[in-house]
């Protein structure tokens, strides 16, 4: 169709316009069940992170438009992280703790095509009604009715179809939806979930498939690592990642392995440990520097120092940059609402603290600062305000954090909800 009237046969010189911004072209996705939901070039998979799932919206940001992402801002770990692709009605369930897909949730059957199978069982000429379902997935066990919701719940393993409906078919439901009397026609799906398990309810985010990978190793667990007398030398890295010999199937197996990595390791000890990093980068400044012993001060650098960024870890390790030797460790939390988020994955790590009177307290991701306050009484110092802002953006939409030094131990706390959002580790 034109944008112009046009009379045929055209003149000379006439140009045609044609209006496609109306046209929108569905996504056609292949629905599995306790796995995942895509097409040929991308696929949300259960117990994917969270930073795959952002990077998969924007490599194809031509195709997913318009994404929100919500979450809790005073308590991050109470509700779950939601990633809502509004124009194509899915929306994304992220468990708050491992920041791994646990539901991936089609709310609205209009706004894309979908089929199992290679077989399309909701398109614009193929409507989701219970008996499309049935011959699409086949037999299961009857469905559920949701008084609360006013609803029925047809569960297969790992999948779930809801059917609005009302209260007059409750009684009569007891051989299933196909037993039943529609006045206005069999009933449309309105909703489906894919999940791990019989129950949608009692489903929890899986694993970090094989899949997701991608060559990369993550980390299980970081500790600290001390001598006799309890000076910290550096840090206990649990990694897992893909084996590197496979079955007789060709399948890839999952192996962990245990590395330490010491203050004063050269940047080889550290690559042969970890791996090569993600990225390096190069300090233009030392924006802590001032809080330094004033003989530190005085020292000019020929080099600057340089840090290894492992993103696929939630770590950053500093190197001197005249001696080429670990300064710092960053452990990163990963929380939304703080400056780095999704730059970084998760950091488990288990940092234990000692009190003057040798009672222990561990620090993790999940820690409040809080809690760190009542282990330690008044024996901290007053924090420093640190304010990000970017080169490219003067501005720090999430406001300062607080950076508070105990022994061996720089940790940043956010205000909004005072968690740990990274930790420092330093000689």
């Amino acid at each position: 169709s034109s944008g112009i009237n046009a009379e045929w046969p055209l003149r000379p010189g006439t140009v045609i316009i044609k209006d496609f911004s109306k046209v929108i072209k569905m996504l056609d996705l292949e629905v599995v069940p306790e796995r995942s939901l895509g097409n040929e070039q991308w696929e949300f998979c259960l117990g994917m992170p969270i930073s795959q799932a952002i990077s998969i919206v924007r490599r194809h940001c031509r195709a997913i438009r318009n994404i929100h992402l919500c979450y809790c801002d005073y308590d991050p770990l109470a509700l779950d992280i939601i990633m809502n692709l509004t124009d194509d009605g899915i929306r994304l369930v992220f468990d708050p703790q491992t920041q791994r897909l646990k539901i991936i949730e089609v709310y609205d059957l209009t706004k894309v095509r979908l089929k199992y199978c290679g077989v399309h069982f909701n398109s614009p000429c193929v409507s989701p009604t219970n008996d499309q379902i049935e011959m699409s997935f086949g037999a299961t066990h009857p469905g559920v009715f949701d008084p609360a919701n006013q609803q029925f719940i047809l569960n297969f393993r790992g999948l779930s179809f809801f059917f609005p409906s009302n209260d007059k078919l409750e009684h009569n439901y007891s051989h299933g939806l196909g037993s039943l009397q529609f006045s206005n026609g069999p009933p449309v799906v309105s909703k489906l979930c894919i999940y791990i398990g019989n129950s949608l309810s009692e489903t929890k985010a899986p694993h970090l498939p094989i899949g997701c990978y991608h060559g990369k190793c993550y980390t299980d667990k970081i500790t600290l690592v001390r001598c006799d007398n309890g000076t910290v030398t550096g840090i206990k890295v649990s990694l897992y990642g893909e084996s590197g010999t496979a079955t007789k199937h060709n399948d890839i197996r999952k192996c962990t392995i245990e590395q330490e990595i010491k203050f004063g390791d050269g940047t080889q000890d550290v690559m042969s440990a970890l791996g090569a990093p993600c990225k390096i980068y190069y300090k233009d400044e030392d924006k802590m520097k001032i809080h330094s012993k004033v003989t530190d001060k005085k020292l000019i650098k020929d080099e600057s120092d340089y840090f290894y960024n492992y993103f696929t870890l939630g770590m950053d390790i500093l190197f001197d940059g005249s001696k080429n030797t670990v300064k710092k460790f960053v452990l990163h939390s990963n929380y939304p609402g703080h400056y780095d988020f999704n730059i970084y994955y998760r950091c488990c790590f288990e940092l234990n603290l000692k009190s003057p009177l040798d009672n222990e307290f561990q620090i993790t991701p999940y820690t409040k600062w809080d809690k760190v306050e009542e282990f330690l009484g008044d024996t901290y110092r007053k924090p420093v305000v640190l304010n990000r802002r970017s080169s490219t953006n003067a501005t720090n939409p999430f406001g300062p954090t607080f950076c508070y030094g105990l022994n061996n131990l720089i940790i940043e706390v956010m205000p909004s909800n005072n968690y740990v959002a990274s930790v420092t580790i330093f000689p």
